[in-house]
């Protein structure tokens, strides 16, 4: 009874405004404090930082620059990356708007596709073909995620001043009609420490961490609703992974922790994301020991 409540839409809004009076009144470092305790067990420490997802919090707190909010956005950071890097790389573009009444049959003609909106994390819908859309429920969809300011859900200033929209992209497919692995390369102090590799997207997902040298690491990073690898097979180096390094590396040199996302389709390579905040710093690691290895690696001013 109570899981249901939580599902529906008036419980969801009326936590959105709850979260927002939380920030307003206590303010981000007390209520990154409660999360951090509520996730780990134990109190975040901000003067003495030493683990990696403590120090999260810390950049979370203090480290702000335009540029991050550029690049959380993932429309305006197509532009970035074009300049930077070139258009080649980025996932075709089919429609892009911020009004959720423009998400249309007329307006949609390509598919399949995948809608998500631009200021958020998590917030998107795969359309496989026209006949099976509900355009009513998809508006409605996109109207919610247009209202939110996912900055008060994730308390990741980064997120807080994106002006939101919807954007429809190409859904990437490889040669057997699957969604291809996502490749995560995740930096610190501008050097590549690991990348955290997710396979059988949306069909019993799991995920291995691997060094930049292409070997298995013996821990994850992720919360409890992620498959485990046990027994899965070893997913393979991508064909454009010097690449892939090579412009991570670029954007990396302007942030203390990035994690950068791209997509090997068959030998052809594309762009995925920017993120400053793995799992908004709150996923666990297993073994715990390695929170604090790479919490070394990371050097604060």
């Amino acid at each position: 009874m109570i899981k249901a409540l939580k599902r529906t839409k008036a419980y969801q809004a009326f936590r959105y405004k709850k979260y927002i009076m939380y920030e307003i009144v206590l303010g981000q470092k007390y209520l990154l404090k409660k999360r951090y305790k509520r996730s780990f067990g134990r109190k975040l420490d901000l003067k003495n930082p030493t683990t990696l997802t403590e120090k999260m919090q810390w950049l979370k707190l203090y480290s702000r620059n335009d540029l991050y909010t550029t690049c959380a956005d993932k429309y305006r950071v197509r532009e970035y990356f074009k300049e930077n890097f070139g258009g080649e790389y980025l996932i075709p573009l089919l429609f892009q708007t911020e009004k959720y009444q423009e998400l249309t049959a007329e307006n949609i003609t390509t598919y399949p596709c995948i809608v998500k909106a631009n200021h958020g994390s998590g917030w998107y819908k795969i359309l496989w073909d026209k006949d099976s859309v509900d355009w009513a429920e998809l508006q409605q969809e996109c109207k919610r995620w247009l209202g939110i300011n996912y900055y008060y859900l994730s308390l990741e200033w980064q997120y807080k001043n994106i002006k939101p929209c919807i954007i429809v992209e190409k859904l990437l497919l490889d040669k057997d009609g699957k969604i291809p692995s996502d490749y995560k390369l995740n930096f610190i102090n501008g050097e590549l420490e690991f990348i955290y590799c997710c396979a059988d997207r949306y069909d019993g997902q799991y995920r291995i961490n691997y060094t930049p040298s292409w070997e298995k690491l013996d821990f994850t990073w992720q919360t409890k609703r992620f498959k485990s690898a046990e027994g899965k097979p070893d997913i393979a180096k991508p064909a454009n992974f010097d690449k892939m390094v090579e412009i991570g590396t670029k954007i990396a040199k302007d942030y203390k922790y990035v994690r950068i996302d791209f997509y090997d389709v068959d030998g052809v390579l594309y762009y995925g994301e920017i993120t400053l905040n793995h799992g908004s710093g709150l996923y666990r690691f297993d073994p715990e020991s390695y929170d604090r290895y790479y919490g070394e690696k990371l050097k604060l001013d």
